[in-house]
């Protein structure tokens, strides 16, 4: 389902990624979700797939902390 607002995304989303990090997941997410899910019946994991992409396109780990690119 998506996400109407980051306090709706998963906990381990929310705990590990910087705030504008996870705005990216949750706007790649509901826009995944719309073409996959909504119009072709295709399970939400794609949707999650498709944002974490989103998110390590703009986005890496240094250390224990995910900075921008």
């Amino acid at each position: 389902m998506p996400y109407r607002s980051n306090a709706g995304l998963p906990p381990s989303v929310r705990r590990n990624l910087p705030t504008p990090a996870q705005t990216i997941d949750r706007e790649a997410f509901n826009g995944a979700w719309r073409s996959y899910v909504e119009r072709r019946g295709r399970d939400e994991a794609i949707c999650h797939r498709i944002a974490w992409a989103a998110v390590k396109r703009r986005y890496r780990k240094s250390g224990e902390d995910w900075v921008p690119r």
